[in-house]
């Protein structure tokens, strides 16, 4: 029988800094994704700002951010996510994004403005974005290595032979290409990315999407379980023991990862100020 992992939720705290972002007109990946550690990273007054609208152009059948019709990017977006961090003192900034592939450049140039004004809103905080592959293009690629933040995030999402069954659009190589790109232009820059467990994946496919996350010079890693949000998405395959998520934060960490967090309840951006010792 597989075993659920518990989810810790905040009811009070979470409608504060809810209420906060309604304010500010400000969407998180927290709430639009139903992500399990809302409750703990809200009771902290923390979130992870999801930019350029709440409904996604693609449909991943892992995740539960909503699809349909596009919104028109906000130019207020920026001062408002600074203003919002800045109020909530942040020290470590996460930004991700819908994947925008209406965009011409995917929404880059919005990227581009938030980093900027948390710059100057908040400029002894470090900066991440988690960014989508603008369907690999290098020109908005560049303009968010150009803006400098201090993590750039993109990925994998799951291993080479599950990629097709549960990413719309986005591929295993492009994928890979992205880090390598971004680490190619900019090595001041670290590089993160990121895997689902309990798709079905074997631990030797896990171990050679390390393998291949390091080969381009990824220097951060975060592994969690799939938690499947409705039954019209991808079925878990496996609820993975804490034991197995520590055998591979062990393993991450001999190949030679600077930074891992592999536990059931991890997501890309929890605790994601702890890699540069926020």
């Amino acid at each position: 029988m597989m075993n659920k992992p518990r989810i810790r939720f905040n009811e009070r705290r979470v409608h504060q800094t809810a209420e906060e972002m309604q304010k500010m007109h400000l969407h998180t990946v927290c709430s639009e994704a139903q992500c399990p550690n809302l409750g703990e990273c809200f009771a902290d007054g923390t979130a992870t700002f999801m930019i350029l609208g709440s409904r996604c152009s693609r449909n991943c059948k892992f995740c539960d951010v909503a699809t349909g019709k596009m919104e028109k990017v906000d130019p207020e977006e920026p001062r408002h996510l600074a203003e919002a961090a800045q109020k909530l003192q942040l020290k470590h900034v996460v930004v991700t994004s819908v994947t925008r592939d209406d965009l011409a450049d995917g929404g880059a140039s919005q990227f581009v403005a938030v980093i900027k004004a948390l710059r100057q809103s908040l400029p002894e905080a470090t900066v991440e974005v988690l960014i989508p592959d603008f369907l690999g293009n290098k020109e908005a690629l560049n303009q968010v290595i150009a803006a400098h933040p201090d993590i750039i995030n993109h990925n994998l999402e799951t291993v080479r032979r599950i990629t097709p069954e549960v990413r719309h659009r986005a591929t295993y190589e492009r994928s890979l290409e992205v880090l390598r790109y971004i680490k190619e232009q900019d090595a001041s820059i670290y590089t993160k990315t990121g895997l689902m467990l309990g798709l079905g994946e074997t631990s030797e496919e896990v171990c050679q999407a390390m393998d291949d996350a390091l080969v381009v010079g990824t220097d951060f890693l975060t592994l969690g379980q799939y938690l499947q949000p409705s039954e019209k998405h991808y079925p878990v395959k496996e609820y993975l023991t804490n034991e197995q998520f520590g055998r591979y934060n062990q393993i991450a960490h001999e190949k030679g990862f600077k930074f891992v967090a592999s536990a059931p309840q991890v997501r890309s951006s929890y605790k994601a100020g702890a890699a540069l010792g926020k």
